[in-house]
């Protein structure tokens, strides 16, 4: 049987580009800076090979399968239902592969089949943060709040690229729309009703949370809805030796890499039809019409999650996993990174600075 490769390690790279796509747009990179991800993503891919047969990547791939498979026994419904992981290697293959398989039968026994296998190093390159991305965000693993939508379970692996190693006690930035395209925190013409000025202290479906020992970090969320211009899609964004305050946020410290993560467009498919998201009157992009998913998917590269169905139906949730390479000398300051607003003991306060973004 060949090997099933079910490790997806992503190393997201943070430039100082200067260009944001407008809400429901992608702009396209500019020559100098493509080439300038292009040389950090070919660099990063020979880094990150040298951990593929090292003992310590061996043993971080065997307690992934294992916390993996006892996450999915916990929270599935049907059992029977199991991803066949795959690797891309470009725009295309990422854009057909089918991350989701019928093959049953996995038992504790056979779980590295489906959780471990040769880490496949598919680097993404940053894309862009989007307007959306709110500093001080509350520290939690669970950002359902009382959003209605698909059961999405994530577990993230992180590593440092450089040793191999699991990074611990790196706080990981969560966020993405509702079920019908609308993102809390921000009040804006295209996301959602502009005129709804609560929107701006709202904290739905977005939270920061550390990685623990083993550098791992896990989310409860719901499967993100979409709006004009963008195929769904989760942010994600990595801080470094930032300051936790007493009201349970966080802010500081340095930014390593910011980019998205996708999914495979049948699955969405079949999440759109499920109510709430066959509400969304806004019209569907597809992968393969996001633009920004294609900087992503560009070269080696495969943004699109890995994940299981938990049970025979698509409401029963899921569950999706992904280690993520990070170069932690490729880390800036955050008041770099302009975010749309800052969440503050007081609500939230907008950012006259921030830009557009997707």
């Amino acid at each position: 049987m060949a090997k099933i490769l079910a490790t997806l390690a992503i190393v997201l790279y943070v430039g100082s580009t200067g260009t944001w796509a407008h809400p429901g747009t992608a702009n396209d990179v500019n020559t100098e800076t493509a080439a300038t991800r292009e040389t950090f993503m070919e660099k990063s891919l020979i880094s990150y090979g040298h951990c593929e047969d090292m003992r310590e990547s061996r043993s971080l791939q065997k307690r992934a399968a294992e916390r993996r498979f006892e996450l999915m026994a916990r929270l599935s419904i049907d059992q029977n239902r199991f991803l066949e992981a795959k690797s891309s290697r470009d725009v295309a293959t990422a854009l057909n592969t089918n991350h989701l398989s019928n093959k049953s039968g996995l038992t504790s026994a056979t779980k590295d089949e489906l959780f471990t296998g040769s880490p496949v190093c598919v680097l993404v390159p940053e894309v862009t943060q989007g307007p959306y991305y709110i500093d001080g965000e509350l520290i939690r693993a669970d950002v359902r709040e009382s959003q209605t939508g698909i059961s999405l379970f994530v577990d993230i692996q992180v590593v440092d690229i450089n040793t191999c190693k699991p990074i611990p006690n790196m706080y990981l930035d969560w966020w993405h729309c509702n079920s019908t395209g609308v993102y809390s925190g921000v009040v804006a013409g295209g996301n959602g009703n502009s005129n709804d000025a609560s929107n701006l202290n709202a904290t739905f479906l977005r939270g920061i949370a550390p990685t623990d020992a083993q550098g791992v970090v896990q989310f409860h969320s719901t499967f993100p809805g979409h709006y004009n211009g963008r195929a769904p899609h989760v942010h994600i964004l990595t801080h470094l030796n930032g300051t936790v305050f007493p009201n349970g946020t966080y802010k500081g410290g340095a930014v390593q890499h910011v980019g998205q993560l996708f999914f495979d467009q049948d699955l969405i498919s079949r999440v759109e039809a499920t109510s709430p998201y066959n509400t969304n009157t806004q019209p569907l992009t597809t992968n393969v019409q996001d633009s920004i998913l294609g900087q992503g998917a560009a070269g080696q590269h495969d943004p699109i999650v890995q994940y299981v169905m938990l049970g025979s139906k698509i409401e029963d949730g899921l569950l999706a996993w992904v280690t993520i390479g990070v170069d932690v000398k490729a880390s800036q300051p955050s008041q770099n990174i302009s975010p749309a607003a800052t969440l503050t003991a007081n609500g939230g306060v907008v950012n006259p600075n921030a830009g557009g973004g997707g």
